[in-house]
């Protein structure tokens, strides 16, 4: 991801640095933040890290937990920064056409990066599997890039959302999946699967078979919490408008979007997996208020220094993501604090987590220092 879009300008006014702390957050779970509060539990017991434990894990279908919020999250936030970049680029010498080239060409290293992320080349490409978190964003990013470059108003943009997760909802309720019907939230039975066994190529990865959780339709849902994120960005560059009152709006809207969620989630259930309609509007509630809250204090009040922490992170995002998959960290650190946690005991798991955690971001620091930034 260019990390000229990750801190960008607002009204004029410095770099948005609660887009990188936010993302920081975000991507902290994943690199060993997760792992770190489940042996916290497993070796206190304590009621309330038990309660954060189960945080740090998917549902195996229906309901949500904090760890089904990460990658809507981070989905979200890419389409915060897009308005903001495009508005930049095309007020310079910059064509519509050159942007959707660029945004064309991300899409495609994206795609390629997920497929090598999913193991092509320890697994082979026989049965490999093509669809992934990384290929999702960069499809999703592509086709929200072009609805943001080519929609003349802020309207036509909100109707491209409101017809895509409309659209999403129509065929997971209302379109009958061949010889078991309409509505059925099963792994079988729900339209996702259905779509995948059909076009998606390779393997599916849920369900033995059944389905993948980043499949087609997914992809398109992911397309609709993105245009969510353009929506924050948007609200941004109102100047007509104050930091207290964005704060408002996008703390509002994301209040409105749980309620709607939680509302429709007895016939229409929540489930990441299968990407449903509510689940978007409970993640992209979740997303908005959570921005609403870094924006407010890290870029209205100005109390940044204990975001520094996340933003070293969030600027190399992609980068850490990758490595931590490709690169076995923990191997690593172990080898140099083995005289810590072989004597730790039960404490063992919970220093082998902070050394994973303290290394990356150690390499991570020294490439902020060094203004290393990996872009794609």
């Amino acid at each position: 991801m260019n990390n000229s879009e990750k801190t960008v300008p607002v009204s004029g006014k410095g770099r948005l640095l609660s887009l990188d702390a936010l993302r920081g957050f975000d991507m902290l779970w994943i690199i060993g933040g997760g792992g770190l509060i489940t042996s916290l539990a497993k070796l206190t017991g304590a009621g309330w890290l038990n309660s954060l434990s189960l945080q740090m894990s998917h549902v195996p279908w229906e309901g949500f937990h904090f760890f089904d919020l990460i990658f809507p999250l981070f989905m979200f936030i890419a389409g915060i920064a897009i308005p903001l970049s495009v508005r930049a680029k095309l007020s310079g010498d910059t064509s519509k056409k050159s942007l959707l080239l660029k945004a064309m060409k991300r899409m495609g290293i994206l795609v390629l990066l997920g497929i090598l992320y999913n193991g092509v080349f320890h697994d082979g490409f026989e049965n490999a599997r093509y669809a992934s978190v990384l290929g999702q964003i960069g499809i999703a990013y592509f086709i929200t890039s072009a609805i943001i470059i080519y929609s003349k108003t802020f309207k036509a943009s909100l109707y491209w959302l409101a017809g895509i997760l409309l659209g999403v909802s129509i065929l997971q309720l209302f379109v009958p999946v061949p010889g078991i019907g309409a509505g059925v939230f099963t792994p079988g039975g729900c339209m996702n699967g259905y779509l995948d066994r059909m076009f998606l190529p390779g393997r599916l990865a849920y369900g033995n078979g059944l389905y993948d959780a980043l499949g087609l339709l997914s992809i398109v849902s992911a397309v609709g919490i993105t245009l969510m994120g353009t929506i924050a960005g948007r609200i941004l560059q109102d100047a007509s408008l104050t930091e207290y009152r964005k704060t408002g709006i996008l703390a509002g809207i994301g209040l409105v979007l749980i309620m709607t969620g939680v509302l429709l989630s007895p016939f229409y259930p929540i489930i990441k997996v299968c990407w449903t309609t509510t689940y978007n509007f409970l993640a992209g509630g979740i997303s908005f208020i959570l921005f609403a809250l870094f924006y407010l204090v890290i870029d209205v009040w100005r109390v940044q220094k204990w975001s520094f922490f996340f933003r070293v992170i969030g600027m190399n995002s992609i980068f850490i993501y990758l490595l931590s998959r490709i690169v076995p960290v923990g191997t690593i650190t172990g080898f140099f604090l083995g005289w810590i946690i072989k004597p730790a005991g039960n404490f063992g798991d919970v220093f082998s987590f902070l050394g994973v955690i303290g290394g990356e971001w150690l390499l991570l620091y020294f490439m902020y220092r060094k203004s290393i930034f990996i872009k794609v």
